[in-house]
């Protein structure tokens, strides 16, 4: 176990000293998603198994708090309803679990950020779809090349592994940064 262990954490310090790569794309990302709320709009957060609990996590950060008690942020992962989503399932496909809600739920000024390890969720990617025809703005939190997302999407972060375990270990980091961000941008923290 000690071998796989160092392993995985050779692996991880190895991934997490090319980030700095990230830095403009995060910080991007981070202005649009401050822009939008500061304006009165939302973020809304979608993605797939590990993914959707990195939605839930960074919407409770922003909902709750993150560092400091603040303001709520306006904040939703379109991951936690689960009869919405079996019965999108079910009745349509689940393709469209994240592009109903959206369509329900999204206005434009809003943000979607699409989390995919892969890049090619063909989920997120119909979110992504229905929040551009409705003028919301697109980041896609991503992995390996970006996959399909990565020219579908306005803002691209892209974590350069293949290795889905460190994508996510990358994607909470960089979801943490996010918030701290939008807190700077806000002048909330």
């Amino acid at each position: 176990m000690t071998s796989l262990f160092a392993h995985n954490l050779a692996e991880h310090r190895a991934l997490f000293d090319r980030l700095d790569a990230l830095s403009a794309d995060v910080e991007a990302a981070a202005a649009a998603i401050a822009r939008a709320l500061q304006a009165g709009g939302k973020l809304l957060i979608c993605g797939n198994g590990g993914s959707a609990a990195d939605s839930q996590h960074i919407a409770a950060e922003l909902t709750g708090r993150f560092v400091h008690d603040r303001r709520p942020l306006a904040a939703i992962a379109l991951t936690t309803d689960t009869s919405a989503l079996t019965s999108i399932a079910n009745d349509y496909a689940f393709d469209e679990v994240f592009s109903r809600p959206l369509r329900a739920l999204g206005r434009s000024g809003d943000v979607l950020l699409g989390i995919s390890t892969s890049g090619n969720s063909a989920n997120v990617l119909r979110a992504v779809d229905a929040a551009r025809e409705l003028g919301i703005t697109t980041i896609g939190l991503l992995g390996r090349d970006g996959g399909a997302l990565r020219t579908r999407c306005d803002q691209a972060v892209v974590v350069p592994s293949t290795t889905t375990a460190r994508i996510q270990e990358a994607h909470i980091l960089i979801g943490h940064t996010l918030c701290g961000l939008v807190e700077t941008q806000l002048g909330l923290a």
